[in-house]
């Protein structure tokens, strides 16, 4: 037999169903004690897509869920996190046990001295205070102003989550945990380079109260030096041809502000050339020594395998610019000596440091500053993935097989440097920018992951 409820009593049984849901699900408002004693014995991160998805921890992140064991739960009014008012549903509170998330809006490092790292509960009579340490996201380092600087150099390390920052470990297991500055914000801090750090290279490891995080695998590459024109590779010239760099061209003068030049350099415009002309590609070109001399598989894959994701290896050289550089000019970056000059395509790259969101904006850094370019950002490889080998084996099976550089003074079209469409075009204008490189190098950008916990 089929009951039809009359429509007349759908209203009221809906709005009964709604307050007793109302009344199950209101948090912070549990009438059922007399407001116990509270205690707190241990607290659990309940994270499901981790292999301990119910671990006992004495730290949470922002965001994070916390499940906490102790007594007197039942009747709990209010927690309060690092002093912040924290919402928590009833329905998940027992009288031994409760789950709560920590909020994205609880401050850490802002949050009243007195009150940070605490968890406080109360109910109508009594109240505790755990301690529980409070932190952010995680860290995370997106660059560092110089990766093979000069011991004694500051260096400045960028990211977000970097606060408070208490030690810093470099390659070769050197730590140093003296003279670190922090941005309150956690978007940077500076170090001072130490003695002994490995030339093997590796990551930095930094601690901060946000907990550990490692850079890339890129500071201090020694081994992975092509040419640093003090003897590590070999320069290459041939000719008597204006635009070739000469070893009588390179300079050793001591140039830069806090991070300064190391022994001999590549001037990019020598001090033989005033300047140079608009609309003109290959003003001057400097090489390795190429065939018989360069062997990158020999050197390289014992230390970057050929198997490595091409978007994890990376050309980095440094670079120092004492006036400002704009509006015209820019390096190409060749794999090999196949190049008229002009290309925006092939196996070369087109550095173009004062493009800034489609704008002219004047680059000139304070002292020698690391570039670091992703292999897979030659254009050649950058439309789909590749390994390592790609490159290797296309440099082996070149007619020549010189690494350089050339610095061109051609118009420059926005949509090649953005990969986007674009009618903006800078126009080339006669410029005599003093542009100085050194320590050209192929570095690993495989960055280890810092896990909280030892599972």
């Amino acid at each position: 037999m089929k009951y039809i409820l009359n429509k007349k009593y759908w209203a009221p049984i809906a709005f009964l169903g709604i307050m007793v849901f109302s009344m199950l699900f209101t948090a912070c408002d549990n009438n059922d004690s007399n407001g116990k004693t509270i205690t707190i014995s241990r607290v659990f991160l309940e994270d499901v897509n981790s292999s301990v998805p119910d671990r006992e921890v004495t730290f949470a992140r922002l965001g994070q869920t916390l499940r906490i064991e102790g007594s007197g739960f039942t009747g709990l009014k209010k927690v309060y996190i690092n002093g912040y008012s924290t919402y928590f549903n009833v329905v998940y509170v027992s009288d031994n046990s409760m789950i709560i998330s920590v909020s994205s809006d609880t401050p850490t490092i802002d949050a009243d001295p007195s009150v940070r790292n605490t968890i406080r509960f109360a109910n109508d009579s009594n109240e505790t205070t755990f301690s529980f340490e409070i932190r952010s996201g995680k860290p995370v380092i997106n660059g560092i102003s110089n990766t093979m600087p000069n011991v004694g150099e500051k260096i400045l390390v960028v990211g977000a989550g970097l606060t408070e920052v208490k030690k810093v470990v470099f390659p070769g297991n050197v730590a140093v945990t003296t003279g670190i500055t922090s941005d309150p914000d956690g978007e940077f801090f500076t170090v001072t380079m130490p003695s002994g750090v490995s030339d093997l290279g590796g990551s930095l490891f930094v601690e901060s109260s946000n907990g550990g995080v490692y850079s890339p695998a890129y500071f201090n590459f020694k081994k992975g030096l092509l040419l640093n024109f003090d003897g590590q590779g070999q320069h290459g010239y041939w000719g008597t041809s204006t635009s070739m760099i000469q070893p009588t061209d390179l300079e050793s003068t001591a140039v830069g502000v806090g991070n300064v030049s190391q022994g001999k350099y590549v001037p990019h415009r020598p001090a033989r050339i005033a300047s140079f002309d608009p609309a003109k590609n290959r003003c001057t070109e400097v090489w390795t020594a190429g065939n018989g001399v360069d062997n990158w598989r020999a050197q390289l894959t014992p230390y970057i395998p050929a198997s490595t994701p091409l978007d994890k290896v990376a050309f980095q050289f440094d670079i120092y610019v004492p006036q400002a550089w704009k509006d015209s000019g820019f390096l190409k970056i060749c794999l090999i000596n196949n190049f008229n000059g002009g290309e925006w395509t092939g196996a070369c790259y087109n550095f173009v440091p004062w493009i800034v969101d489609g704008k002219s904006v004047a680059f000139q850094p304070t002292g020698w500053t690391t570039v670091t370019i992703p292999l897979n950002r030659l254009y050649t490889w950058s439309k789909a993935a590749f390994t390592f080998e790609a490159v290797l084996a296309y440099r082996e099976a070149a007619t020549y097989q010189n690494f350089g550089m050339y610095f061109e003074n051609s118009d420059v079209k926005l949509k090649d440097v953005t990969g986007t469409a674009s009618e903006v075009e800078f126009a080339s204008k006669a410029t005599s920018v003093k542009v100085y490189t050194d320590n050209w190098r192929i570095v690993s950008l495989n960055t280890p992951v810092y896990n909280d916990f030892s599972n």
